[in-house]
């Protein structure tokens, strides 16, 4: 018999989401179908939900339920969209659906009889969508350390989840660690500019500043400082850098943890206070150096030291390497028991 598979959903928002499926389809056993519109041939490809190019999660509807966030009316791309996750739920009948992140997808899923593990991410989630979303799912998963819970969040809510600090892509072996100061720039959007890079190099002349994203060098730009575009290998360039620069999404942090090394947090500003509260999470565990704001070009060389000085400690305990092993045994036994239900009814 063929073996029921999992899907997994993929929010389309910044690379975290792609980049934590792939690295739980790695260490499970399990068969698992990715389903998102920005996920190329790797499984079933949705239309785009999207209100224009200016995304920001509005939906620009007056009448929207308060159990849902992003219900925009007469969108072909949302028609079209639910029409194909149902059409792939009745063909293949999922055991479990994975859903990173979305209140409306976790309830179409439970609509349509499936089983729902909701990854949950850090921030005041407690609006009625999302502890809705969480009370409807058989459990959550969370990609961060218990450590980093926001202080407010539900005990109902940490009972029900699965803590995996860690789902990262593997470490990558560390070289001799330069004076190398990496910026890395998310796709899940950035208040970050070229120009207030490039001045901070200017201030820190001694180090060579390396900045990974989707932003281009500006006319000016020091000797001491590369823009070298998105890269596909990410764990290697944090590998190689002596201090990390950036925001506080999971994707960034993931990374950071996993090599292990100094890192000033700068957070962006996103829905639900998500990075605000990863960031706080950060600062008490004393795993990085925050900032609210992007720190003046004279601020940078005492910065840097400051993120050298801190104990790393405070970091290594943020990150479990099992993480991805651990989550994979708890998902296949959390299918091994709808298999023993079927198979009983």
């Amino acid at each position: 018999m063929t073996p029921r598979p999992i899907g997994y959903y993929v929010h389309h928002h910044g690379a975290g989401h792609l980049t934590r499926a792939r690295v739980i389809r790695e260490a499970t056993s399990l068969p698992v179908t990715l389903l998102g519109s920005q996920i190329d041939a790797e499984g079933i490809v949705l239309a785009d939900d999207r209100l224009g190019d200016g995304f920001d999660g509005r939906d620009q509807a007056a009448n929207r339920p308060n159990t849902l966030h992003y219900a925009p009316l007469d969108h072909e791309g949302i028609r079209s969209r639910v029409a194909r996750i149902s059409e792939w739920i009745a063909q293949a009948r999922p055991l479990l659906m994975i859903v990173d992140v979305s209140v409306e997808v976790a309830m179409l899923a439970r609509l349509a009889s499936v089983p729902v593990l909701y990854v949950r991410l850090n921030g005041k989630r407690s609006d009625p969508a999302h502890l809705e979303a969480f009370r409807s799912a058989q459990a959550l998963i969370a990609p961060f350390a218990q450590a980093m819970e926001d202080p407010a969040t539900p005990d109902w809510v940490r009972a029900k989840t699965f803590y995996a600090p860690g789902l990262s892509p593997a470490r990558a072996a560390p070289g001799a660690p330069r004076d190398t100061v990496l910026v890395i720039v998310g796709e899940g959007g950035t208040s970050l500019t070229a120009a207030a890079i490039a001045d901070a190099a200017r201030a820190c002349r001694d180090h060579t500043w390396r900045v990974v994203g989707n932003l281009s060098a500006p006319s000016d730009c020091p000797g001491n400082l590369v823009f070298a575009g998105w890269s596909d290998t990410m764990a290697d360039e944090v590998a190689k850098a002596s201090v990390v620069v950036g925001a506080a999404g999971d994707g960034v942090v993931g990374l950071v943890m996993a090599a292990d090394r100094p890192f000033v947090c700068i957070p962006e500003t996103r829905p639900f206070g998500e990075q605000n509260a990863t960031a706080s999470g950060l600062q008490r565990m004393g795993a990085a150096i925050v900032r609210p704001a992007w720190p003046d070009a004279h601020e940078w060389p005492a910065a840097l030291s400051a993120a050298r000085a801190l104990d790393p400690a405070g970091r290594r305990v943020l990150r479990d390497p099992q993480a991805a092993t651990r989550l994979a045994r708890w998902l296949e036994a959390q299918a091994a028991t709808w298999v023993a239900r079927e198979l009983a009814a």
